[in-house]
């Protein structure tokens, strides 16, 4: 089994959850790592994938959304300062499409969330590395994460929605 590196400049983790039951908030975390090993990316099902995300990078281009998505009413970093996520399954769907399958833990609260998962291709950079490149995507119910502060809209509704879609694209090199 070969490492992989992340390439941080051209990868992101990113999400989006409705906001009033109109329109979407979007952001990422800055902050993550991970541990990739696979014998050959062009088969993911070798792999072996894991994540460790810091909850306080949380970055909604709002301060003061951001500050209250960090304290106790959400993510409560100080007490849960990491989120991760570990792959249990990797099935092959198609010649470029993979099912990742694997134990997602938010606030020490453990569930089994998959990724459907695009393998973008692979190529060479100007510096004459090997890349490959993938975009996953899920989508998770917040309170089933302890995540469960709301507000309800005088017109009905609440403030944010229950489903985040989650987003992960990467671009990865050899070790």
């Amino acid at each position: 089994m070969a490492k992989w590196n992340i390439d941080l400049g051209h990868s992101a983790i990113n999400f989006q959850v409705k906001h009033m039951m109109v329109s979407k908030v979007k952001g990422v975390f800055d902050t993550y790592s991970a541990n990739i090993e696979a014998a050959d990316l062009a088969d993911l099902t070798t792999a072996d994938i894991s994540f460790t995300i810091d909850a306080a990078s949380i970055n909604t281009r709002s301060e003061d959304r951001d500050n209250h998505l960090k304290a106790a009413d959400f993510f409560d970093a100080e007490k849960y300062p990491t989120i991760t996520f570990k792959s249990t399954n990797i099935t092959k769907k198609s010649d470029d499409e993979y099912a990742i399958t694997g134990d997602l833990t938010i606030k020490d609260v453990t569930k089994a969330v998959t990724f459907a998962t695009e393998f973008n291709g692979k190529g060479t950079n100007p510096w004459g590395q090997e890349v490959y490149g993938f975009e996953s995507a899920t989508t998770i119910n917040r309170e089933e994460f302890g995540l469960t502060w709301n507000a309800a809209l005088e017109t009905g509704g609440v403030l944010v929605g229950k489903d985040i879609k989650i987003t992960v694209e990467l671009e990865v090199n050899p070790a």
